[in-house]
């Protein structure tokens, strides 16, 4: 068993590898009815995210599934999934199935020791979607495999030294919960009307179900006195990397957006909070100084924030009537939401599976061309095509929305969705690629701060990408 690192300079490097914001809203606060769940997967600036579907499996009795460390005993059957991940991990930072369940985690940062080798939160969550067709059946799902086969193993792409334990927000049509871990003991909490979660253990003493022996253990530890004292969050947390996440800013800024808009939601605003800069939002707003407590993060240094959010999920589970909305690009201020359907067709072809260097075929890296050009001078850069960008996406919402109504109450046909979503994705790559060229005609109107220009040639050169 290890800690996340073994010095401070690494510790925060690593600290700042591990942020992801993940938000519900139920029907109590959405303007349909539906849930809504959202999430950024914040990652390594060339850790390249990728879109895949699995289809629904019969396995023969006695056959394993190898995840990213280890194998384990495969299920007889397997519901079709949509995974949103980076391309070398076997599981997934946030996706949904055919059932309508979804589910995205965060990196928590805990008192108890993190194994070498087990099951990945990522590959916890494919596990749970592959197997559950409610939210608290992912959730028993999600308990019952930790309780087996633990969780460990290197979370990061490049650091391999970083690890961390796993907090999950699970939805489905009607309702949602929060399971929070710290090594083999969890708790437990169900969603009442909006609920997000970052970097940080939440619950406290509240919770509605809970790991044998969690009180006990904390006990033993010292870490409270009794019954009446435990507190989970409190006990279980590693005070000073939960600090330095900066999850508890960040937390505050999601709840705060959605309890704005509480009884309003829609997926619109869901995009909208995953694109929020937090108090750097507005007119002068630069990723080379951005705060921590960005939703939409920007990498900026190795040393105080080296991780970015390289993909974005918004899925709308409102029964017959659900849709995917993915980005399958990495800044969502720079990025599309384009259409798919929950299940039942292939996913849009969007090029070649995006790897670890440059390769303009792809989705993710053709778009890091924009993203990366914007990075230079990123109020000029927005104003040139920002405007474009919500009109396209307020054509595609427009689009689904007609579709669902041409198909009566029921499901839309396979074709239908699939040409739908292939228009779409088709006319977001079309629109990026002018979008790329127009702003590789204007000059930067202000200075690149040294540190921020010399940290992403750096990226640059090991992507081979040609900036």
């Amino acid at each position: 068993m290890i800690r996340a690192t073994d010095d401070l300079v690494g510790t925060v490097i690593n600290w700042r590898l591990g942020v992801c914001d993940t938000l519900v809203a139920l029907g109590s606060a959405t303007v349909d009815g539906s849930t809504i769940l959202a999430k950024n997967s914040d990652r390594e600036p060339n850790e390249a995210h990728i879109l895949v579907r699995h289809p629904h499996a019969v396995h023969e009795a006695g056959s394993t599934v190898h995840c990213t460390y280890i194998e384990i005993p495969q299920m007889s059957e397997t519901y079709e999934v949509t995974l949103c991940k980076p391309f070398w991990l076997w599981g997934c930072e946030m996706g949904a199935n055919e059932k309508g369940v979804a589910i995205g985690n965060e990196a928590v940062f805990t008192k108890e020791p993190y194994a070498k080798s087990g099951l990945l939160g990522m590959d916890l969550i494919r596990l749970a979607l592959e197997r559950a067709d409610t939210a608290e059946g992912a959730l028993h799902v999600l308990t019952d495999l930790l309780g087996r086969y633990g969780q460990g193993g290197a979370a990061g792409y490049l650091h391999k030294g970083f690890m961390y334990h796993n907090s999950f927000l699970i939805a489905d049509h009607d309702s949602a919960w929060v399971l929070e871990t710290a090594g083999e003991y969890w708790a437990a909490e169900q969603v009442k009307d909006v609920r997000t979660i970052s970097n940080r253990l939440t619950i406290h003493n509240a919770y509605d179900l809970a790991s044998p022996g969690l009180v006990e253990h904390a006990i033993e530890k010292g870490w409270c006195r009794s019954q009446e004292d435990f507190d989970f969050a409190r006990c279980y947390s590693d005070r000073l990397y939960t600090t330095f996440s900066m999850a508890h800013p960040r937390q505050s800024r999601t709840t705060e957006l959605l309890r704005a808009k509480q009884g309003h939601i829609d997926v619109p605003s869901m995009m909208e909070a995953l694109r929020d800069h937090g108090n750097s939002q507005g007119n002068n707003f630069s990723p080379a100084s951005s705060s921590m407590a960005s939703i939409c993060m920007h990498a900026a240094n190795e040393l105080t924030r080296s991780s970015q959010s390289v993909g974005s999920m918004v899925a709308h589970l409102n029964g017959d009537r659900s849709a995917l909305w993915l980005t399958g690009t990495s800044a969502p201020c720079t990025s599309v939401f384009k259409p798919v359907a929950l299940a039942g067709t292939v996913l849009p072809d969007h090029g070649a599976q995006a790897g670890a260097v440059f390769d303009p075929a792809s989705l993710w890296w053709r778009h890091e061309q924009l993203h990366r050009a914007i990075l230079r001078d990123y109020d000029d850069g927005q104003a040139l095509y920002a405007q474009e960008r919500d009109a396209l996406e307020k054509a595609f919402r427009s689009e689904v929305s007609d579709l669902m109504a041409e198909s009566d109450g029921a499901s839309p046909s396979t074709a239908d969705w699939e040409a739908l979503s292939q228009r779409c994705f088709d006319r977001a790559t079309k629109a990026t690629d002018a979008w790329i060229e127009r702003i590789g005609q204007i000059t930067a109107s202000r200075r690149i701060p040294m540190p921020f220009d010399l940290y992403w040639r750096k990226q640059a050169r090991q992507a081979k990408f040609a900036r």
